[in-house]
């Protein structure tokens, strides 16, 4: 309970609950601001999951919670982000469960980049033109540090993150804390120095420069230039950790490796030994599989030039002419066939005509030569032959010598 001003202190039901005063004062605060117009920078910027922003408008002195609903926020044309600053229209609200009031967002206009991002992006553009976060002059970190620098505060989040990480990965490593305040006044001087005097004693084979998460004035000792250029000129590689994963700083810039925390950066410069025994046993696999891939090939090279593969090579070089030469071979040979058989088809036919008009085809007939004997003339008649001439007869079977008893008739008679 509590007691209600102006109320007297002994009467027991005067007393209001938490509920009953908040009530009484959002009614008054609602109320009394239900259209409001402020202009302030916008800080700790959180959009959630829902669609909803949360975020802080702030000025020099004084800082009010603030909130946009989603159905306002799809409708603006640009995303608010922390450092612009801007116009915001409105009514003043209570939030209960918290006890604290808020602006509750209809509108949001952007008034013009806020000082600290002006001033930034103005630093950034100097620095990028002297070449301090070229990728070029980047240097790539040692495999096995032996020892480790840290420049951070002894007291935060992000050295115990760091020892956690170093304790589980690789307990043989040092680790050397290099106090420095992390934000405030003077913390950029001191961390610069720190560096520098990590260089100076060369107490490091990496340097590792960070902080925890925070608002964008927070981050803003890892921002400065005396920061960057200590970073810059650093001889021992350096990575930068500061903030979260979207929290982006100058010397993430001008580092030779960014990491998203700090623990992040301790596990990239502790391998554990079990990790490194991996990575030799894939090295040495990969140098096998490389080494049997070229083995092969050079055996797929000289197989052609083996015993086997050379015979082989050779009946597939001969193959074609011989098969040629068979094919040759045997249209010749089928072609003296056929001419041959052609040759005794024609004998065959000539023959049979020879017989058909030979002397003996007639003998056989019944027919036959007679020859005188004295003058051996074929007589075709009785002319000139006279009586006791000796004359041959040549009979289809055989021969006969005879004498001419007779002779009668001559010229053209038949038979």
């Amino acid at each position: 309970m509590l007691y209600h001003a102006g109320m007297p202190a002994d009467g027991g039901d005067r007393f209001l609950t938490i509920s009953q005063i908040t009530d009484l004062i959002k009614t008054t605060l609602e109320e009394g601001f239900p259209d409001v117009a402020v202009q302030g920078e916008i800080s700790n910027f959180r959009p959630a999951s829902s669609g909803h922003w949360y975020f802080c408008l702030k000025d020099r002195d004084a800082i009010l919670n603030a909130v946009m609903f989603r159905g306002r926020a799809d409708a603006l044309p640009f995303t608010p982000a922390d450092g612009m600053v801007v116009k915001a229209w409105g009514n003043v609200s209570v939030y209960a469960k918290r006890g604290s009031y808020q602006l509750i967002c209809s509108s949001l206009q952007r008034a013009g980049e806020g000082d600290i991002l002006a001033m930034l992006e103005e630093r950034k553009r100097r620095l990028a033109a002297e070449g301090l976060f070229d990728p070029a002059r980047k240097r790539p970190l040692p495999l096995l540090p032996s020892r480790v620098a840290v420049v951070t505060s002894p007291t935060g989040a992000a050295v115990r993150d760091i020892l956690r990480v170093m304790k589980r990965r690789n307990a043989g490593i040092d680790l050397v804390i290099l106090p420095a305040p992390v934000q405030g006044d003077g913390a950029e001087e001191r961390i610069a120095a720190q560096i520098d005097a990590a260089n100076r004693f060369g107490i490091a084979d990496v340097i590792i420069v960070g902080r925890g998460g925070g608002s964008l004035e927070d981050l803003l000792p890892f921002s400065a230039e005396c920061v960057v250029r200590a970073i810059a000129r650093s001889a021992i590689p350096v990575i930068s950790a500061v903030g979260h994963e979207i929290d982006v700083t100058l010397s993430d810039l001008a580092a030779d490796l960014r990491a998203p925390t700090p623990s992040a950066a301790a596990e990239i410069v502790a391998a554990s030994r079990e990790e490194l025994l991996g990575r030799v046993r894939d090295l040495r696999e990969s140098l096998e599989t490389s080494l049997q891939s070229r083995l092969e090939r050079v055996r797929l090279l000289l197989a052609p030039f083996r015993v086997d593969g050379l015979e082989r090579n050779l009946r597939m070089l001969l193959q074609p002419h011989l098969q040629r030469f068979d094919d040759a071979k045997e249209d010749l040979l089928r072609g003296m066939r056929e001419r041959r058989d052609a040759a005794q088809h024609r004998l065959e036919m000539a023959s049979r005509e020879l017989a058909s008009v030979s002397p003996l085809e007639v003998l056989r007939r019944g027919f036959s030569v007679v020859t005188h004997e004295r003058t051996g003339r074929v007589l075709r008649s009785v002319d000139g032959v006279r009586e006791e001439d000796a004359v041959r007869i040549r009979f289809w079977k055989g021969r006969m010598k005879a004498v001419v008893k007779e002779c009668e008739g001559g010229g053209d008679e038949e038979l």
